[in-house]
């Protein structure tokens, strides 16, 4: 499966791959070569904590440059008054009347408890190309189905939004 991802996605991915190669992975061996000087590596916490590091760092560069280049670049625009990708949506959940904002976005910056839901998931599904206005009904993979209207509409962007670790 590719991730879909937008240009603007994979131009942070990019940035922090970046980053990482000239910035973090310099620090990482400098902070290694001082470790391993400091003589037997057997006791040694700074070596093994510095070496853990820096593992960490190449591990997310491989992570990030595996995700750009099996990427599906995706377009994130959508009609002025319809949801699509990158909006935030005020939505009232019809049970209790309570409101809650939604941000779309793709899969590399999704974090459902701070609201950025991707349209793969089933409320994204079901808001996706809809208008304010409209009664949206939710059925969720385990069987569990409600109803939300859709009160507010924002075309945002992606440009504040960060990549998720991992």
């Amino acid at each position: 499966m590719h991730d879909k991802l937008t240009e603007t996605d994979i131009r942070k991915m990019q940035d922090e791959i970046d980053y990482r190669k000239t910035e973090v992975r310099t620090k990482a061996l400098e902070d290694l070569k001082e470790a391993r000087a400091q003589g037997d590596l057997s006791e040694n916490f700074e070596y093994y904590a510095a070496k853990k590091f820096k593992n960490r760092n190449e591990s997310r560069i491989r992570y990030l440059e595996k995700m750009i280049k099996t990427a599906q670049v995706i377009d994130d625009s959508s009609a002025e008054d319809e949801v699509g990708m990158n909006n935030t949506v005020t939505v009232e959940y019809q049970d209790d009347k309570s409101t809650q904002k939604l941000k779309i976005v793709t899969t590399v910056r999704a974090d459902s408890l701070e609201g950025y839901i991707t349209p793969e998931s089933p409320i994204g599904k079901a808001l996706m190309r809809r208008k304010v206005g409209d009664l949206v009904h939710i059925r969720t993979d385990n069987g569990y189905e409600y109803d939300l209207k859709i009160i507010a509409l924002e075309n945002t962007d992606d440009s504040g939004d960060v990549i998720n670790s991992y």
